[in-house]
């Protein structure tokens, strides 16, 4: 009589998936905290359910680029170790929630972000908070520089797709640094898409055809700087 094997084999793991249930996790959490006020709350919440279920995860992670320095908010740390310590070593660019105060204020496009890179490759900006930030569709990628002048990308923007500089949108962060910024954008003929907070879900409009945006332009934070390149 041959006894029967009771060994349990583990079912396979999917990366991608188990990061998407990691930032499913961070934003239900944060979610909870929708119009209430309290931005620090929300992202508390997030940042424990992301690290809670993180290390779960069957890597070996490193964040290279986290939240919450800039701005003394609750954060997982940079070169925090995340993940079982098994399988592959990435880099790992996390922000818990990406518009904390539009979650406090109960509006919409807060999102909960995460980016994983092959150990070594993802940019380590060290204690940069703030980046320039340039992004559009593919459509007119090739014909846009970031240290152009601003009017040149509209132009180009336009070019590339076959329109006119006053057919362009661009989204930009409503904030005084900006200012001179939109009176040169403005004097091309363009249209401006202000947001509040928020410019994960900015750069992805402008990369996304029918949206309503063309172009994302401006200085925003550097970890979402970084996670948006990686989408």
């Amino acid at each position: 009589m041959s006894q029967e094997d009771t060994s349990i084999e583990r079912p396979d793991r999917n990366l991608a998936l188990d990061l998407v249930r990691v930032t499913e996790a961070a934003a239900m959490a944060g979610g909870r905290w929708v119009g209430r006020g309290d931005k620090n709350g929300a992202d508390g919440a997030a940042v424990s359910a992301m690290r809670l279920l993180v290390s779960s995860v069957a890597m070996n992670g490193i964040v290279v680029i986290g939240e919450g320095e800039k701005d003394e908010a609750p954060m997982l740390f940079n070169g925090e170790r995340v993940g079982t310590g098994e399988g592959p070593e990435v880099d790992v660019a996390v922000d818990p929630i990406d518009g904390t105060t539009l979650t406090a204020k109960g509006m919409p496009n807060a999102l909960s972000v995460l980016a994983v890179a092959e150990h070594g490759t993802m940019y380590d900006p060290s204690a940069v908070f703030y980046m320039n930030k340039l992004a559009t569709g593919p459509e007119a990628a090739p014909y846009v520089d970031i240290d152009a002048p601003v009017e040149d990308n509209v132009r180009a923007v336009a070019k590339a797709k076959g329109e006119k500089p006053e057919d362009v949108t661009v989204c930009i962060l409503d904030r005084p640094r900006h200012s001179d910024m939109v009176q040169r954008i403005r004097e091309t003929g363009a249209r401006i898409k202000f947001i509040t907070d928020g410019d994960v879900a900015g750069a992805i409009m402008a990369v996304r055809e029918g949206t309503g945006v063309d172009l994302m332009l401006g200085i925003g934070g550097t970890p979402e700087g970084i996670i948006t390149a990686c989408a």
